[in-house]
């Protein structure tokens, strides 16, 4: 499996920056006339994206995670938000149902990578498990050749 070297590699992440745009597409119809909900809804709509991108550049398998339940609860809030879009007729209910779709994948697929990192092996720069030599191989290998030979398999 390849590592993932960038942020905008994370599928989470893609899908962050679809539910960001169609956030900005619908609230760019003039139909969406409520000024402070637009805010409101484009500021979470960019927020899950953007802490997934910062909790990945970040040194700390805690700090990554943390990020990521962050981001999604900003999906939540996008979802929330949504439906007075609806109420208030701003949105037609096919949009409705398509940003609800976009926003219950990508809380899912931030959800599941948490998971992944919560348990996978990778825990931050800080953490990385550098062997150290091991001296007593090399005494068994001089002074017990039979014995390095059944318990390391060499010559």
């Amino acid at each position: 499996m390849a590592s993932i070297q960038k942020f905008e590699d994370l599928i989470c992440w893609q899908k962050a920056r679809l539910l960001a745009n169609f956030v900005f597409d619908i609230t760019d119809e003039p139909k969406f006339r409520d000024v402070d909900l637009k805010r409101q809804i484009r500021r979470a709509a960019v927020s899950p994206m953007s802490n997934i991108a910062e909790g990945f550049c970040r040194g700390t398998q805690a700090e990554f995670v943390d990020a990521f339940f962050i981001a999604k609860g900003e999906v939540g809030e996008v979802q929330s938000q949504l439906y007075l879009a609806y109420d208030r007729q701003y949105i037609d209910i096919s949009k409705f149902r398509e940003g609800l779709q976009l926003a219950d994948e990508c809380a899912r697929l931030v959800h599941s990578f948490s998971e992944k990192v919560k348990g996978g092996a990778r825990r931050g720069l800080q953490f990385k498990h550098v062997s150290k030599p091991d001296d007593s191989k090399d005494l068994i290998k001089q002074y017990a050749p039979e014995a390095y030979k059944r318990m390391y398999g060499e010559g």
